[in-house]
């Protein structure tokens, strides 16, 4: 007797970081997401993520640092890559949003929510923006650590995404 396995839910963490805050919120949103033995979590560098990941995956995360009020410009490239290829079939997909921001990073978030928009993606949850207040070159270029309360938000967006895509409710 054959028997196969339910397939297992993905969530697609992409994120980029040049001072280790932003990777810090992912990795936290993976450890979540893990809670749920149901999904695997696919951790991804937005340098390394291709359409093919994009396509996979069941739900998405993208997390950025805010560089000048925007994107990082490796998550823009990565948007630019893989845009096309996966314009009309992502329908109805969830996401989410993490920007660890040196002011307020809403001009990172308006990017990432007017690009997915096209993709027809669906917003699960508010965006998380951690304010870490570097606002002159050395604090903006200094390695970033990030404090268990401020990475609380990030494991539970990752636990409610992993909870939500294991259970088949988005």
């Amino acid at each position: 007797m054959n028997v196969s396995l339910p397939s297992r839910a993905e969530l697609l963490i992409i994120y980029h970081s040049m001072t280790g805050g932003t990777h810090q919120m992912a990795q936290a949103c993976a450890q979540g997401a893990r809670a749920d033995p149901s999904v695997s979590v696919v951790l991804k560098h937005a340098s390394q993520t291709d359409t093919d990941d994009i396509l996979r995956a069941d739900g998405y995360v993208f997390a950025t640092p805010e560089y000048l009020g925007s994107m990082s410009g490796l998550m823009k490239d990565c948007f630019d890559r893989t845009y096309y290829p996966c314009l009309e079939r992502l329908q109805g997909k969830p996401y989410a949003v993490m920007v660890c921001a040196g002011s307020d990073g809403q001009g990172a978030v308006k990017q990432i929510e007017r690009i997915v928009t096209g993709w027809r993606l669906k917003a699960v949850a508010p965006p998380i923006i951690i304010n870490v207040r570097a606002q002159t070159p050395e604090r903006i270029l200094a390695t970033k650590q990030l404090t268990e309360s401020e990475l609380d938000p990030c494991v539970e967006l990752g636990a409610m995404l992993g909870a939500g895509l294991g259970m088949g409710m988005f």
